[in-house]
């Protein structure tokens, strides 16, 4: 005879077989890299500026040393590693932006320069940037719209 599962036992079961929420710590792991990616990036921004550059310089540069950060750790497989620990954390905007371009192109070099590195490059990053892109000439038309 086949025991029948209670409602109850069914829930036993899941609270057994189920893993534990890690929700605090995995926010916790995010909100301590991402603000440390921040730091780092503060941390050229006031170093440009001390250097004399003006804030719009300052800015690029710190976007360059941001971007050759992401895809240098991304060569060397840090970026991963970091990924896996901080989760949500480790996608803070130029710095995810860059691993998320860097990785496909790393991933598919082996197929060749046109259809390894150029069609797949944008594989994770191409979606975001057509529907930032298509959001931001939908944006401008209705602003202009609005002001005309």
């Amino acid at each position: 005879m086949q025991h029948v599962m209670t409602k109850d036992d069914y829930r036993k079961y899941v609270d057994k077989v189920s893993p534990d929420s890690k929700t605090l710590r995995n926010t916790l792991r995010a909100f301590f890299v991402g603000g440390l990616i921040c730091v780092i990036g503060q941390f050229f921004m006031n170093s440009f500026r001390q250097m004399g550059f003006d804030q719009d310089v300052s800015s690029s540069l710190t976007s360059i040393v941001m971007i050759f950060l992401g895809v240098s750790l991304t060569a060397m497989n840090i970026y991963d590693d970091l990924g896996r620990f901080a989760g949500a954390g480790s996608i803070v905007p130029i710095t995810g932006f860059a691993n998320s371009v860097a990785s496909p192109a790393i991933e598919y070099k082996s197929e060749g320069y046109v259809l390894g590195i150029g069609a797949r490059m944008f594989l994770i990053a191409g979606p975001v940037l057509v529907y930032g892109i298509s959001m931001s000439i939908i944006v401008g038309i209705i602003h202009y719209l609005i002001k005309h």
